[in-house]
């Protein structure tokens, strides 16, 4: 059959079939890509604090490791990701629902949980996150800024992990 005989449902079912069978490993390609090796070694992390010092070009979100050695990490974020992020930390909601808060109702609505945050890289001064979403239709890893993962994730009905890649910690302390 020459390209002539083809009617346009089938070139897209044809297309749509073939994309079906190629895109799970392009997916899992560009999770390792963004996210860093998949056999990377992750530490649970928390969020201990918002700072804002007039000396500083930016806030900074500091997050502390759960477990031995206690290792910290000072992650720039914009104004508003910082006055969010505060408000997720201590529970508080508008009186209209601010992005996150709407991304959140969503999430719950759509029955798409957040499981976990990751600081997967740190390249070239910028720090970047995964977000681990678990869908009906199975896990899925969405690129996101850390300020917005992170406001995600303590917007949870119960807040998801917050994981950081070993090898950013060890780009910032020595072993």
């Amino acid at each position: 059959m020459n390209d002539a005989d083809t009617t346009p449902e089938e070139d897209q079912t044809g297309v749509l079939d073939e994309a079906l069978e190629i895109e799970p490993e392009r997916e899992l390609d560009a999770d390792a890509t963004t996210a860093g090796a998949s056999d990377a070694t992750y530490r649970v992390m928390t969020v201990e604090s918002v700072t804002f010092n007039l000396g500083d070009a930016s806030p900074q979100v500091h997050l502390m490791e759960s477990e031995p050695p206690y290792r910290h990490l000072s992650v720039p974020i914009a104004l508003p990701e910082a006055q969010a992020l505060h408000a997720a930390m201590n529970h508080l909601t508008g009186r209209r629902p601010s992005t996150h808060e709407l991304a959140s109702a969503l999430f719950r609505q759509f029955q798409a949980d957040i499981i976990a945050v990751r600081i997967a890289r740190y390249e070239a001064g910028v720090f970047y996150a995964v977000l681990d979403v678990m869908t009906p239709r199975g896990r899925e890893g969405f690129d996101a800024r850390p300020s917005d993962a992170l406001i995600l994730a303590l917007r949870q009905v119960v807040n998801a992990p917050i994981l950081c890649n070993e090898e950013v910690l060890g780009e910032f302390f020595l072993s």
